[in-house]
């Protein structure tokens, strides 16, 4: 199993997106994907229709009793997609940091909970929420690599500089250094704004951002009307032929940095 986590601490720059479309495009290949979203807003839940207000079972109920691998699969919801599941995310999430944040052995429910899904998936792929707090901390402590989103224009890179500080914190505290990738994300070739921003990512983090980018598309908007993987709803548009491109440069990553 690989555990991809997408983070930022800024919202709008395409985390819900890089999660639903590259999940979407490993269960074309066949590898069984399941989406964990961490989310309070649970947009990723709302994406394939699921209402997690009706649910029993959510993320929220790992972090509140000691789960067995039978109860984490009871908690588990199917999609449209066969290879792709979602453990759903609820509001009551956006009460953990207040009622448990300072209880000890909190940093690692999720890690602890998908070694006990380990033989049933190939990839997880955690979408964030916005802020720092005990549910990005879980989803970057479970992650084999960190993929942030970054939309290119300058405000972002002020909130991406905070996320760059976020792993150098959390770093001190791990057993292994973190692996991650920089993606920009909503290239606009015909403004100057996007190639500036672009070539600030290039010069201030080198190698760690990805060497392409994701383009606007309508198609992701369309694609979530829908509630389809954009690969199923558009496959030959220019931002899922952008994604294809990062998910084969990520699967070509070095088995230990993946």
């Amino acid at each position: 199993m690989v555990i991809w986590t997408i983070a930022n601490q800024k919202g709008g720059v395409g985390k819900t997106t890089s999660t639903i479309t590259l999940g979407g495009l490993l269960a074309e290949q066949g590898h069984r994907v399941l989406l964990v979203d961490t989310d309070p807003h649970a947009s990723l839940s709302y994406y394939f229709g699921i209402e997690s207000e009706d649910l029993e079972l959510s993320v929220f109920d790992l972090f509140v009793q000691v789960s067995t691998k039978e109860q984490i699969e009871q908690s588990l919801c199917p999609t449209r997609y066969e290879n792709i599941d979602i453990l759903p995310a609820t509001m009551a999430l956006a009460t953990l940091d207040r009622s448990l944040g300072s209880k000890g052995g909190m940093g690692l429910v999720l890690k602890k909970a998908m070694e006990q899904l380990r033989d049933e998936y190939d990839y997880v792929l955690m979408d964030c929420p916005p802020v720092l707090g005990v549910l990005m901390v879980n989803a970057l402590a479970a992650s084999d690599r960190i993929l942030v989103p970054v939309q290119t224009e300058f405000l972002a890179l002020k909130g991406l500089d905070r996320m760059m500080k976020t792993l150098d914190i959390m770093q001190g505290e791990q057993d292994k250094p973190f692996s991650y990738t920089i993606i920009p994300t909503m290239y606009d070739k015909r403004t100057k704004a996007s190639l500036l921003a672009y070539r600030s990512l290039q010069e201030m983090y080198g190698e760690k951002v990805w060497s392409s980018v994701v383009p606007i598309d309508t198609n992701f908007r369309n694609a979530s009307v829908e509630q389809k993987v954009p690969s199923d709803y558009a496959h030959s548009t220019r931002g899922v032929y952008a994604y294809k491109k990062l998910l084969n440069y990520l699967m070509n990553l070095p088995a230990v940095n993946r």
